[in-house]
């Protein structure tokens, strides 16, 4: 099994930052994508930001210029450092990484979530 477990939530006011880490443990061979999703109240869950292994990143168009993503290949981490923060920003946020296991299998595993209020 493969664990990951994100921390960095929280309550900010606009304009503030926030870094959110995850990082995956267990039965791991190799980590392919992982990223960052969101999902707000009342809507559905969207990618924010991913990252793969060999440096590519992609944004949703509402976080480009201000979140940034980054990987620790070696820790099997990966970071979402939040700045300029919006109300709208407001969501769960979710780590998600495909992973191959030591079993050779291939297969997307999710963190737990963590809250991330942007609010005065």
């Amino acid at each position: 099994q493969v664990q990951l477990v994100e921390s960095g939530g929280g309550l900010v006011q606009p304009g503030g930052s926030l870094r959110l880490s995850c990082a995956a443990s267990g039965s791991i061979f190799s980590i392919h994508a992982m990223g960052w999703y969101r999902q707000a109240p009342g809507k559905q869950r969207e990618l924010v930001a991913s990252a793969t292994t060999g440096g590519s990143t992609y944004y949703v168009d509402s976080v480009k210029g201000r979140f940034t993503i980054s990987r620790d290949n070696a820790k099997n981490t990966v970071y979402l450092q939040m700045s300029s923060l919006k109300p709208e920003d407001t969501a769960v946020y979710y780590c998600n990484a495909h992973v191959t296991t030591n079993q050779r299998v291939v297969q997307a595993y999710w963190g737990q979530g963590t809250q991330v209020t942007v609010s005065s």
